[in-house]
């Protein structure tokens, strides 16, 4: 339990540091100093630096998809209230952190994604399961009415996924909400509509 412990620790606070600072810009020696773990420990667990961030990719994409199906997959929510829920969700994290911190994996994509496939490979599986995740909530919608099935759920979740990431982004550069909330407000009253009649 020990070792699993000082693993746990290390990706924890990795994964603090580089949702911060970045990942290029985050020294293991630095990780190491704020867990107060030697070095040695360090190399125990992971190869490299290149292992140690696929771990802390894996370890937050795992987390984040089990707060989607907290929010996604409650069946006593209808499905569109769901998603209102998560977005919501989303902006008081991004207000409590003064729209500085974002998605950590949206991040790494920006900054990781030509440097390595491996990173490239990881980040994009974790975009996949969670479009999965929005895809299932909205054939929810679809099959209860309150969505049209001329939609593709699938494509659908990716362009949920791809504008609200983007909207991440933009509310970061301007320490502000609004585009998260624009976007919300286009999706809601644009394309998730009912059925026609």
């Amino acid at each position: 339990m020990k070792n699993t412990a000082t693993r746990d620790k290390l990706i924890d606070t990795g994964a603090e540091l580089i949702t911060q600072q970045g990942y290029n810009a985050t020294g293991i020696n630095a990780v190491l100093k704020a867990c107060g773990v030697p070095k040695g420990s360090f190399y125990h667990y992971f190869s490299s630096k290149e292992d140690f961030g696929l771990a802390v990719i894996e370890h937050f994409a795992n987390d984040y998809e089990a707060s989607l199906v907290a929010l996604l997959e409650d069946p006593m929510t209808p499905p569109l209230e769901r998603l209102r829920h998560y977005f919501a969700v989303g902006r008081a994290y991004m207000s409590e952190h003064d729209h500085a911190t974002g998605c950590l994996i949206g991040n790494l994509g920006q900054e990781l994604a030509g440097q390595s496939v491996r990173f490239r490979e990881a980040l994009n599986h974790a975009f996949q399961r969670w479009e999965a995740r929005f895809a299932h909530c909205l054939q929810a919608a679809q099959s209860q009415g309150a969505l049209t099935s001329g939609l593709d759920p699938h494509q659908l979740a990716s362009f949920i996924l791809s504008g609200w990431e983007g909207a991440i982004l933009r509310a970061k550069t301007l320490k502000s909400d609004a585009p998260m909330e624009v976007f919300e407000t286009l999706l809601f009253e644009q394309v998730l509509t009912p059925p026609a009649g």
